[in-house]
């Protein structure tokens, strides 16, 4: 079973060295992915896009991308123009997440659309396009749409990889235009999906998949987890949104479990805690104990 690894931060403006310095740390220690949440609407935080830039040139194996990128509030002519150049100036380790959006009054404050859920998921879909006619160079895009338009724009450059897109889908309608159309799914931390939702929503991904002709297994599967690597085994139920607070091997076996009974393949951790002892546990500890668990 092939599983991947990472952990998410927050762009925070007031540890940004930290946040510099844990990526290092995770890109010489082999981890896979890392997340940046992107809230462009917070004044404590940092320009996502920005901060993911830094940290692909300053590390050499380490994948990242937007978690979840604010579609609301970037262009999806431009985002297919960034996530290109970051792709390319990396070497082929940017990926892109997409939310449709959420927090619609701190959006609509920054200057952004407010949308009902049909609106944001149809826009989702046009935006998809665009991005992805951008990245075919040596064309002018011709995209009409309700909510995101271009008209003869010349496309590319193309990026250095397959870049993914990954949407953050919550409900049902939108995990289903997850298993139409994405290459990913970036499963909503627990606080937005229960833990209980999951099982269900990947049903309707997978379903979603087939009716498109498309081969479910070829979707990445991302399970977001929300809590802290404790010295000693404490009580895990997965219900609802409460944190996973056990030890590494206790994490290792709900990963296993996540991954045999609920067809996840990365995982991604969201420290409550975000500092250098979680980030040394999870990718010292949980990431080999699970490993071994699945040979």
């Amino acid at each position: 079973m092939k599983l991947r690894f990472g952990i998410q931060f927050a762009p925070d403006a007031a540890v940004l060295p930290r946040i510099r310095e844990m990526a290092r740390f995770a890109d010489r220690e082999d981890l896979d992915l890392l997340g940046i949440q992107d809230h462009p609407y917070s004044g404590a935080l940092v320009d996502t896009f920005a901060l993911i830039a830094t940290i692909l040139a300053e590390t050499d194996r380490l994948r990242v991308f937007p978690d979840v990128a604010s579609l609301p509030l970037r262009g999806p002519a431009m985002l297919g123009k960034q996530a290109a150049t970051l792709d390319l100036l990396s070497g082929g380790r940017f990926e892109l997440a997409l939310g449709a959006g959420a927090f619609w009054p701190a959006i609509s404050a920054m200057g952004g659309p407010a949308r009902s859920n049909p609106e944001a998921l149809r826009a989702l879909e046009e935006a998809t396009t665009i991005i992805r006619a951008m990245w075919q160079p040596g064309a002018k895009a011709e995209v009409p749409g309700d909510y995101y338009s271009v008209h003869g724009v010349q496309t590319g450059p193309a990026p250095a990889h397959p870049v993914g897109i990954w949407f953050g889908s919550v409900g049902p309608k939108a995990n289903a235009l997850t298993g139409r159309i994405a290459d990913g799914w970036a499963a909503p931390i627990p606080h937005y999906l229960p833990y209980e939702q999951w099982q269900g929503a990947q049903h309707t991904i997978s379903t979603a998949a087939r009716d498109a002709g498309r081969d479910p297994a070829d979707i990445t599967r991302i399970a977001q987890l929300v809590g802290h690597i404790t010295d000693t085994p404490g009580p895990v139920t997965l219900r609802g949104e409460e944190p996973i607070r056990t030890d590494a091997a206790g994490w290792a076996r709900i990963l296993v479990d996540l991954a045999v009974e609920t067809g996840f393949d990365t995982f991604v951790y969201w420290p409550e805690s975000p500092d250098d002892t979680q980030l040394r546990r999870w990718i010292g500890d949980v990431v080999p104990s699970t490993r071994a668990l699945c040979v």
